[in-house]
């Protein structure tokens, strides 16, 4: 009977208009196309068609080689949108890609390539409105010259919105402010991976012409940039006076730094720098971030006289980010809170002498937080998160590394029931506190992350989820909990939490047993998955052998995409599990999963993730082990879970 009712549903398939289908299928993203076409002949028939006319190509989540990305981008003269992860093509693949039609092209991971993409970009890409490039000629004995970039500029006269994403003071300083004034007048958003500060400087002040008058006044280089995103060496007063003097319509600025050496007094920030910010009042978020990733150095030339002068000229911003002021106190913090009235984003990393008096009076303020930030903040206690949790919108909390925080603040957090992200790492934390969070706060929660917090055992689990299922969790971060063994991710797996990342980096008790369990992890009544993981780092787990990588092969994890392990446990066998599985990328140096040398963002790791799995059965035959074998699998898992 179920054979003849599944014949009878593919027949009325057939009955459907072809263009009903097609009409249905174009409001799918490529990879639920794929996904429906390996399901029935109509449907892979209608998929081939469409994808001749689909305005919109995304597929970032694996990296295709060029005979697998053939097949999936026909010509298309509709085509208006497409975002490729390039790790494994290069510059034959570049007549491929580059599309007349297209308005957006988002290429990432180009380190094959040469500075041929760009030059290439701006002869076929005439009409592109936003354009973001990533490491390109990253890999050794590739290059870019400034005539490439030229010809990019030179080409995309309609470009709103710029990203490269990798070094540009590769490029000479003596020509390189006068080919940015062939960029678009129509660029409303420039970021840049890595540029020196010099060269900003010079490309907002360009010097008066040999045959102008000394009098003569300059047309402004970028006339509609609203938002500037700039990695730079070192934030520089001269930096920021050029940008706040020359970018009259700016809204948001981002600036970041990372000194090898400390800087002199002529390389660093002043409270005169901070005064200058905001000179035409049109800023709305602000985020200025000395990192440490080099050597621990500060703004030390900036002190609470300097907040003070800029508050004056930042009433009406709405997301203030500041790191690194380490010689900056709660007087000075406190000015930007009872100054920017509009304000719901906070960020403060390496506030050295940040304590809870910043949100003493917070009630007296007409604030509505929904993003705080305080990392490395050590002198914050429970009683600043206690004041904190006033702000009953708040989505986003992160506190990691204040390591004087404990249980009462988690009772403080129970309460905030719009929480989605909640990040903990390094706190004093234990099994009751995380218990709190279990009535309301988990429920909402998207993100959680308690690592390196000591206390924690394997109750912790038993505490949030006590075998019900949350079903907005989807990244969880145990990593570097000495006393979190495989009895919790047993139990987890029963719960049949919806996670996509979980990190267990650094979990000594962590072993084979956890990985069976996760391969066999139930989300519904009906089906069993080899779990939803698309990011499972068990980098460093004391109990990982050679039997957990027979549960990482195929069928199991289908939906895995990242995977950390630690390689001398058997290299051999990473090596086979990385080129059985091609779209998985295997880790195994220690170094944290799904970032880029060029994600500059101190968040959590987060990632809208689409469904591929069936995409790669599509494009790949899997060697499946015998059915034997599998069954035998399975029925060990399902004695886990029992």
């Amino acid at each position: 009977m179920a054979e003849e009712s599944s014949e009878t549903n593919l027949q009325s398939l057939d009955l459907l208009p072809s263009a009903l289908l097609a009409t249905i299928m174009t409001k799918l993203d490529v990879p639920s196309i794929c996904s429906l076409a390996s399901t029935c002949r109509t449907f892979n028939t209608c998929s081939s068609q469409i994808l001749s006319f689909l305005p919109n190509f995304h597929l970032l989540d694996i990296a295709p080689s060029m005979d697998l990305l053939i097949p999936l981008l026909p010509p298309n003269p509709h085509l208006r949108s497409l975002k490729v992860d390039c790790n494994r093509l290069d510059d034959s693949s570049i007549g491929y890609l580059l599309r007349p039609s297209l308005h957006e092209l988002s290429l990432h991971n180009c380190a094959d390539f040469s500075g041929m993409l760009l030059a290439e970009v701006g002869g076929r890409c005439k009409d592109l409105r936003s354009l973001y490039l990533s490491s390109v000629a990253d890999k050794r004995g590739r290059s870019i010259h400034v005539s490439d970039l030229e010809e990019l500029l030179s080409g995309c006269t309609q470009l709103e919105t710029l990203i490269l994403m990798f070094d540009v003071s590769i490029f000479p300083r003596h020509n390189f402010a006068r080919f940015w004034t062939l960029a678009s007048a129509n660029l409303a958003y420039l970021e840049i991976g890595y540029i020196a500060s010099v060269m900003v400087t010079e490309l907002l002040t360009p010097s008066v012409g040999p045959h102008q008058p000394p009098n003569h006044i300059q047309p402004p280089v970028f006339p509609s940039i609203k938002k500037l995103c700039l990695s730079v060496d070192y934030i520089t007063d001269t930096m920021v006076s050029a940008i706040s003097r020359s970018l009259i319509s700016l809204t948001h600025l981002d600036l970041r730094d990372a000194p090898i050496i400390e800087p002199t007094v002529t390389f660093d920030l002043t409270n005169a720098g901070l005064q200058q910010i905001n000179q035409h009042g049109k800023l709305k978020h602000l985020s200025l971030i000395r990192s440490q990733e080099f050597v621990a150095t500060y703004f030390k030339r900036v002190n609470d006289l300097g907040l003070l002068l800029m508050a004056d000229r930042c009433s009406s911003m709405e997301s203030i980010c500041l790191g690194g002021f380490c010689r900056v106190t709660d007087t000075g913090f406190k000015t930007i809170l009872h100054s920017c009235s509009s304000l719901f984003k906070l960020r403060v990393s390496h506030g050295t002498q940040l304590t809870d008096l910043i949100f003493h009076d917070m009630h007296a303020t007409s604030l509505s937080l929904t993003h705080v930030s305080l990392r490395w903040c050590n002198l914050i206690t429970n009683l600043a998160v206690v004041r904190l949790a006033s702000n009953a919108d708040l989505t986003v909390l992160d506190l990691r590394d204040c390591r004087s925080l404990g249980d009462e603040s988690l009772r403080a957090i129970s309460s905030l029931s719009k929480l989605k992200t909640l990040l903990l790492d390094g706190s004093d934390i234990s099994d009751v506190g995380l218990s709190y969070l279990k009535n309301r706060v988990i429920n909402s929660l998207s993100s959680l992350s308690v690592r390196g917090c000591k206390r924690l055992t394997d109750k912790c689990i038993s505490s949030l989820f006590d075998g019900t299922c949350n079903q907005e969790l989807q990244e969880l971060d145990l990593s570097n909990l000495p006393n979190l063994s495989d009895a919790s991710v047993l139990l987890l797996a029963r719960s049949r939490v919806h996670i996509l990342e979980l990190r267990m980096r650094q979990c000594p008790l962590i072993g084979d047993t956890s990985v069976m369990a996760l391969a066999s992890m139930q989300v519904d009544e009906d089906r069993w998955h080899g779990s939803r993981l698309r990011l499972l780092d068990l980098y460093n787990c004391g109990g990982i052998t050679q039997l957990a990588f027979r549960w990482l092969r195929k069928p199991y994890f289908p939906r895995l995409r990242w995977l950390g392990v630690t390689g001398s446990v058997n290299r051999d066998m990473v090596d086979a599990l990385a080129r059985s599985k091609p779209f998985l990328h295997v880790a195994f140096r220690g170094e944290e999963l799904g970032t880029d040398q060029w994600d500059n963002s101190e968040d959590m790791y987060m990632h809208d993730y689409e469904e591929v799995d069936e995409l790669e059965q599509l494009l790949l035959e899997y060697d499946y082990e015998s059915d034997d074998e599998e069954m035998e699998d399975v029925e060990i898992a399902a004695g886990l879970l029992e």
